[in-house]
């Protein structure tokens, strides 16, 4: 199972990536340096993927600042302990309250182990992730590909990616998931570098922030 640990490994898999598919060079020379962008894995790491889901970066950031000001540490336990007064401080949606409650008690029953799904299978970790609700595929691939470091995750539901894609490839309208799902499977295995390389590019190109956007 290939991961991207090290700036020297995305380095790699571009040179890879850029030797099978030379139209990727254009793209490439847009996107300037690809960022690495690891975390480590566990209940906060998944948690900021969650409060980062569909606000722009600016509210993810005030929002997860409050957190783990009222959560310290931020771990499934306080956030339990800390109920909803410290969950609507932090500014969470009532929705978010809910998944993150729901993580936190998989995670304490032992339902959930989120150290050992980074060492499974993608499609496996997929399953076992999204088998709790609220965790979508969107969550479960940014998850794998920032704090498990899997090289060939590419969160095709991603809205910067598919304009990304749009932008790059001359489309008028962003693909849907599906469709960019199957066209980003001619870059395995190496679609970690891939998404990478996309965001860099909406980043570039559209003169904002590549963070993974739902």
């Amino acid at each position: 199972m290939r991961r991207i640990d090290t700036l020297d490994d995305i380095a790699e898999g571009l040179a890879d990536l850029l030797r099978a598919h030379p139209e990727l060079a254009v793209i490439a020379e847009k996107a300037g340096p690809l960022p690495l962008r690891r975390s480590a894995p566990g209940f906060e790491s998944l948690a900021s993927v969650i409060v980062s889901q569909q606000v722009s970066k600016a509210s993810a950031d005030s929002i997860w600042k409050r957190l783990i000001g009222v959560i310290d540490p931020l771990t499934p336990e306080n956030y339990l302990a800390g109920g909803e007064e410290a969950w609507r401080i932090a500014g969470l949606s009532r929705a978010k309250q809910a998944t993150l409650a729901r993580i936190s008690q998989s995670i304490i029953a032992s339902e959930l182990d989120l150290f050992d799904l980074c060492e499974r299978p993608i499609e496996e970790a997929m399953q076992v992730m999204t088998n709790v609700k609220g965790i979508g595929p969107w969550t479960a691939e940014v998850y794998l590909l920032f704090s498990a470091g899997h090289a060939d995750v590419f969160p095709a539901g991603d809205v910067a990616l598919q304009h990304a894609y749009a932008h790059a490839y001359g489309e008028s309208v962003r693909p849907d998931s599906k469709t960019l799902k199957i066209f980003a499977e001619r870059w395995s295995p190496w679609r970690g570098v891939a998404a990478r390389l996309f965001w860099a590019y909406y980043a570039a190109t559209r003169g904002r922030d590549a963070t993974p956007v739902a």
